[in-house]
């Protein structure tokens, strides 16, 4: 016997009413995105997770290598990119209240594994957990703020992908903070505080998810902004032309946009994923600085994906796309100099700018996307997009933890163990400026039919 679905959770019950603002929508996007983007703060937990039981010196011979947990956060975003995919067509069809609280009970669910796994020492359990849940928990929690704020603002597109996704950026500069106090909070003698950290946090972001998903609406099927037509914004591609998502990643502008992202996330993913330890190796400042960096880091992405995004809205994808690129092969090229100066001014400053652009690519994507292939099923093109964050996810975490931690084992000394690194970054973003370079509109025969 099936269980129906409790009203409250289907989407036409979170179909706005007369006089809802749309103004709205953004706080609960932002809700969300804050809680499942701590996964960018996960670098203050590397170092702690390696000492689970030599806790005041790491013992060689049980505790985990940083490699060994760096997977846990690589999987995460796999599980991130792949569930998205998936579940692209559900979440269009379910609407945001159930798809927030599904995204809520993964992510916060899998922190709790997770603890157990810290606290009985399994590292099964922290990729089951953190990784493998908490990533479907991130998933579904990412793409579906991005596709309604998109059907809130089809007049300002790049700055409601901005919105949406500017959360996710900033979710280190609280949850990065945040992790560091709470382990020290909870540190004793025999533990390094991993464990009860993870259920707290796993406790405060289910109740802000929550909020974002009794907030969320969508609007109704003929709304639109006042004095808005569809006309307005269909010199730059299909917004007022839809195609289909099972269309749409046959043609070579998917794929495109596809090598584009992955690329870019490829050379910032990495980065993030090990700012706090980068930053104590190179200049050898101690652990809560490294956090701050972290969180400073997030800011900047944060910030970086509603700045450069809106820009997008006036210059055009194609154009903000080249820039990234371009600039930030410059940028990196540049870090190992900073380290050579010994400059942390300089080093912030380069990163914090480096960052900004990263997170400005993931902002700007899918307003990309709605320009080439309208709106009809953007959210569920989305979804099947960032599998490339999938890769991604493997790719550039992997070339720095591995290449890093293979530098240290040949002694070359902790502050120049990552120069090489970034040198390879430089590479992979001249690529995406290429692929970048060959996007053309898609050709109107993938076009859905005009209604009758």
């Amino acid at each position: 016997m099936s269980v129906a679905t409790p009203d409250f959770l289907s989407r036409e019950a979170s179909v706005a009413q007369p006089g809802f603002s749309r103004w709205l929508v953004p706080p609960a996007a932002i809700a969300v995105h804050m809680c499942i983007g701590e996964v960018y703060g996960f670098s203050v937990f590397n170092e702690p997770l390696t000492r689970l039981l030599g806790v005041s010196v790491r013992d060689p011979e049980r505790d985990w290598t940083i490699p060994q947990v760096g997977w846990i956060y690589q999987i995460a975003l796999v599980l991130l990119g792949l569930s998205a995919a998936v579940f692209g067509k559900w979440v269009e069809k379910s609407g945001p209240r159930k798809t927030m609280l599904a995204s809520a009970a993964c992510f916060c669910g899998g922190l709790l594994v997770a603890a157990l796994g810290a606290h009985w020492h399994q590292l099964w359990m922290l990729y089951l957990g953190y990784g493998g849940i908490g990533g479907i928990g991130l998933g579904l929690g990412y793409i579906a703020p991005v596709s309604t704020l998109i059907k809130w603002f089809p007049d300002r597109p790049g700055m409601a992908t901005g919105m949406a996704i500017m959360g996710f950026g900033g979710g280190a500069l609280i949850g990065a903070p945040l992790g560091v106090e709470l382990m020290g909070h909870f540190k004793t003698p025999t533990s390094v505080g991993v464990a009860p950290a993870f259920v707290t946090m796993a406790g405060l972001y289910a109740v802000w998810i929550c909020f974002g998903a009794f907030l969320v609406r969508v609007p109704p099927p003929d709304w639109a902004p006042k004095g808005f037509a569809a006309a307005q914004v269909g010199s730059r591609g299909a917004a007022g032309r839809g195609v289909g998502v099972d269309t749409a990643w046959k043609t070579p502008q998917f794929w495109l946009l596809w090598t584009v992202l992955c690329l870019n996330v490829s050379a910032g993913i990495g980065v993030l994923g090990q700012a706090s330890l980068m930053c104590q190796d190179m200049f050898g400042v101690g652990a809560a600085v490294g956090g701050g960096f972290a969180g400073l880091l997030s800011l900047f992405n944060m910030g970086g994906r509603f700045l450069w995004s809106s820009v997008s809205d006036l210059t055009g994808r194609k154009m903000v796309y080249s820039i990234y690129f371009l600039s930030g092969a410059v940028l990196y090229a540049l870090i190992p100099l900073t380290q050579k100066l010994g400059s942390e001014v300089l080093f912030v400053t380069v990163t914090a700018l480096i960052i900004s652009m990263y997170g400005g690519g993931f902002a700007t994507m899918p307003a990309y996307l709605r320009d080439l292939f309208g709106n009809h099923q953007v959210g569920a093109i989305h979804g099947r997009l960032i599998t490339a964050w999938s890769l991604a996810a493997i790719v550039g975490p992997m070339l720095v933890n591995y290449m890093s931690d293979a530098k240290k084992r040949a002694g070359v000394p902790k502050a120049e163990v990552y120069n090489a690194t970034m040198y390879l970054m430089v590479g992979l973003l001249l690529a995406g400026f290429v692929a970048n370079l060959l996007v053309r509109p898609v050709n109107p025969r993938h076009h859905l039919p005009l209604p009758a």
